[in-house]
């Protein structure tokens, strides 16, 4: 097979990798060194401070977020777009994969070069009216021209419109093994990780917590949006028991996860993938989740952690039979369906196929 040169394009909020959350550009970096790795010439279009391996091309001269430039602004993604489709256009590419939502479709429809579009977040409506929404739209007006990749088969099922068989793939995210140590033991203690906020079901894990009077320790990103949130409905709740350790490194998440006895992930919406499940399950800590979006094809209940109905009681009943749950098949089913080696190699897949 050929080498190819393959141009990855990013949102520039922050670094790829980001220093601490970010699933998206944790994604993107491990494309970039895995395909590198392979021979491939990867052209990253990214914020300045950005380390995953291949040729940086940053149109700003600092991450958005550092920039205080608002997230409804798409201004510098736009040229982050532009500039890749031109090179694209100049003859630099053989493939370019997009990771920038809708505004991505703009621009695939101006090059030659085969474009591949994974779709990082949920595409169903906003709206009930179809035609006031503006994103849908535009995605039903591209459906049938667009190469596009879900992140599972929920996300796929959950999108409000349909995209041809041939066009559509399912890829699932990948993880850094090495960077997460298997604890066969685990501890008395529960976690919770993720951006804090009400659909990632903080306030159900505190609530099993407090009526089981366990200990919980609670971390993630707080926005700034999501500061009254926190101070409002979590603080109150915060104790010897209860604790909020703040937003941690990739270097500190396997210390969280491991010494815990499980994950919980009671969350209140259909989330397409959740990285925090598979790197707790990497550590051998299993996961018990609310029965939405892509839990139970991340989770295999009975086996992996629990999945269950979106009900407190349920929660509690699964907290109290954790036990039951062998560690290291929790670890043995992410080293099997959720390496980075194995996304990198659907990726690769997927490229050659558009070429041919």
């Amino acid at each position: 097979m050929k080498k190819l040169r393959i141009a990855q394009i990013a949102p520039l909020w922050i670094t790829i990798p980001p220093l601490k959350y970010g699933g998206i550009e944790r994604i993107v970096a491990m494309l970039c060194d895995g395909l590198s790795a392979r021979g491939h010439a990867v052209t990253l279009f990214a914020s300045p401070g950005s380390t995953a391996k291949g040729k940086l091309i940053s149109v700003f001269d600092k991450p958005l977020l550092d920039a205080n430039i608002a997230w409804s602004n798409p201004i510098w993604n736009l040229r982050n777009l532009s500039l890749a489709t031109e090179m694209a256009n100049d003859g630099n590419f053989d493939i370019i994969h997009f990771h920038l939502d809708l505004w991505a479709l703009f621009f695939h429809n101006l090059t030659k070069t085969p474009v591949i579009h994974t779709m990082h977040n949920p595409l169903y409506r906003t709206n009930a009216d179809a035609n006031k929404d503006d994103r849908l739209r535009l995605f039903m007006e591209e459906a049938k021209r667009i190469n596009i990749t879900f992140i599972s088969q929920s996300a796929k099922d959950q999108a409000m419109l349909e995209f041809p068989e041939k066009r559509t793939r399912i890829i699932y995210n990948g993880i850094d093994l090495s960077h997460f140590k298997f604890n066969k033991k685990g501890g008395d203690h529960f976690v919770w990780i993720a951006r804090m906020n009400k659909h990632k079901g903080v306030e159900n894990a505190i609530a099993a917590a407090e009526k089981l009077g366990i200990r919980l320790l609670l971390a993630g990103r707080i926005d700034p949006t999501q500061t009254e949130y926190f101070d409002t409905y979590i603080k109150p709740h915060l104790n010897e028991k209860i604790k909020y350790v703040g937003e941690l490194t990739e270097e500190q998440l396997s210390d969280f996860y491991g010494p815990a006895k499980a994950c919980l992930y009671p969350i209140e919406w259909e989330e397409p993938f959740g990285l925090v499940v598979v790197e707790s399950m990497a550590c051998g800590t299993p996961v018990i989740a609310y029965r939405r979006g892509s839990m139970p094809e991340l989770i295999e209940d009975g086996k992996t952690g629990f999945v269950i109905d979106s009900n407190l009681n349920l929660l509690i009943e699964a907290m109290k039979k954790i036990d039951q749950i062998d560690r290291k098949q929790v670890r043995q089913q992410v080293e099997e369906k959720f390496s980075k080696e194995r996304m990198v190699n659907d990726y690769e897949k997927a490229y050659y196929e558009l070429l041919s």
